[in-house]
């Protein structure tokens, strides 16, 4: 039985590239919930530095308390621009939307 001893490395990218080897569906999975659990914790630290509860802010977008909780939770995938627009203004924020080149080759 042959082994493959690999270095140690405190890189994430390629702790990723090894977990994930050639599985493009599971890496994709992981670039989507690395995007969604972001926008979750800049929700949630933009809504504490402006020192608002979850209440506050939602009376302040016109939503519930239950939509922000929801919006600042890592599993959340169902972020929409719109609503990323009421927060930011809500909290006197721009909401930036860039495209960047993949690090893998699409499907």
């Amino acid at each position: 039985m042959t082994t493959t001893k690999h270095r140690k490395t405190s890189s994430a990218r390629r702790i990723l590239g090894r977990i994930t080897g050639a599985n493009p569906k599971l890496r994709e999975s992981i670039e989507a919930h690395k995007l969604d659990s972001g926008v979750a914790e800049m929700i949630l630290a933009a809504r504490e530095k402006a020192g608002l509860t979850q209440t506050q802010l939602a009376k302040l977008v016109g939503t519930t308390q239950s939509v922000i909780s929801r919006l600042e939770h890592a599993d959340y995938a169902g972020h929409s621009l719109s609503m990323l627009r009421r927060i930011a203004e809500a909290l006197n924020h721009r909401v930036e939307v860039r495209l960047v080149a993949a690090s893998f080759t699409p499907r």
